[in-house]
Order: structure tokens, then sequence, then C-alpha cells
């Protein structure tokens, strides 16, 4: 729960951290990844992500300059990672600079409903991990080692003890 700018930023950080770790993973190659012929493309998840950051948080009033909404998806993985990164730092820097406490019990219109600022940013944190877990899977089909986020992954373990997970 959000209850404080503290409370978001000190997750977002980790959050976007983790999430910069997959992003820098990817290969311009693993980008058409998809589970099945008419699901999405790694590289469509991948920037959806990059994106969702401006067309929520655009929602909320905050002005700051990120990667825009409707941005063409681009076919080179480091961009989308340089994309993500600017638009996450914008973001929190103009969060800094212009919110308080308080603007997080404001009420915004989002996608027809009414949502408090705390929620836009819990929701903005939930669906990064949502989608950046389907990524996962992709990038694991695509044949990319997985960097862990929530502790190590397969092969961070084994690095470290040898052994694989059960």
């Amino acid at each position: 729960m959000i209850r404080t700018l503290e409370d978001f930023l000190t997750n977002w950080k980790h959050e976007s951290e983790s999430t910069l770790k997959i992003l820098d993973t990817l290969t311009d190659e693993s980008l058409n990844q998809k589970v099945y012929e008419e699901g999405r493309t790694l590289g469509t998840l991948a920037w959806h992500i990059v994106v969702t950051i401006d067309e929520m948080i655009g929602k909320t009033g905050l002005q700051f300059n990120a990667t825009p909404h409707d941005a063409p998806n681009p076919k080179n993985a480091k961009e989308m990672a340089m994309a993500y990164k600017e638009s996450s730092d914008a973001m929190v820097q103009a969060i800094k600079e212009q919110w308080s406490d308080e603007t997080l019990l404001e009420e915004k219109d989002m996608y027809g409903q009414t949502w408090s600022v705390a929620t836009i940013l819990q929701v903005l944190i939930s669906h990064q991990t949502h989608h950046r877990g389907q990524i996962t899977v992709l990038m694991r089909q695509a044949g990319l080692t997985v960097p862990g986020m929530y502790g190590p992954s397969k092969e961070e373990w084994l690095a470290f003890s040898g052994e694989a997970p059960e």
C-alpha cells in the first residue's frame, strides 16, 4: 500500500531496477519471440511497459518527459531499455519536485473510473510486474538468461551454490 511518496519511491526503485535488468538482457533477435502465433511478441510486451509510464502517469497531470504512449515500437532492444530508464528517471524526478504526500489522495479519471493517485501508482507497479513475468517466460523460450529480481535466478543460484534449486 502506498501511503507516502517515499513508499512509492522506495518500491519503484527496486521494481524499475528489476525491469531494467530484464530489458538490458534482451537482444534484438529475441524481440520477435511469441508464446503462440497470435500472441504478443517479447518486444511488444517490453515496449508496452516503457510507454505505460507516460500513458498512466500522464493522466495524473504530472509534468515530465517520457516516451510517448503512442510512440512506435523500436526494433532495437537497447533503445527500449534506454527509453525505459529515461522515462522512469524523469517520472521520479518530477514526482519529487511536483508532488507531496497529499497528492496521493487526489482522485483522477482513469479509464472511466475514479482512482486516487496512490492507486494509480500501485497499479503502475503491478502492471509492470505482471508484464515482466510474461517477458521472463518469453526470454526462456528465446534462450536468454533471466536475471533474478526477488532473489537469484536459476543461473545465478547455480553460480552461487553449484546446485540447481528444486
